[in-house]
């Protein structure tokens, strides 16, 4: 999986565009094979809207997948003993961190960084 996302792969498709005539796949050549490559790019591609979470959640996100459940870790934000800022902005923005825990994938807050889970092998 690459950085890429929908919008890149969408402004790549705009660049290829012929400008000042009428576009015919049917008769251009290379436009089956352009379009092949775009639409295998598109579906590739990650969501242009990725959660955008702080690091330090982004920490806790990555220790706690594979080691306990998205129920687990919002228990523990919720309940824990100890109420910290990173666990207080997992239970104020619940939505955002269930986002980024199921599609394993965020923007960093601070950087603008795209972090990725690793595949599971």
């Amino acid at each position: 999986m690459s950085n890429e996302t929908k919008r890149n792969v969408f402004d790549d498709a705009l660049a290829y565009a012929p400008v000042g005539r009428e576009y015919d796949p049917v008769n251009d050549d290379g436009a089956g094979d352009l379009c092949s490559c775009l639409s295998a790019r598109y579906a590739a591609a990650l969501p242009d809207d990725l959660p955008v979470i702080p690091e330090e959640v982004g920490e806790i996100l990555r220790s706690a997948h594979g080691q306990t459940n998205l129920l687990g870790v919002l228990d523990t934000a919720k309940n824990g003993h100890k109420v910290s800022e990173t666990l207080a902005w997992i239970i104020a923005n619940q939505n955002t961190f269930a986002r980024a825990w199921l599609l394993g994938v965020w923007r960093v807050e601070e950087t603008g960084e795209i972090v990725k889970l690793e595949e599971e092998k």
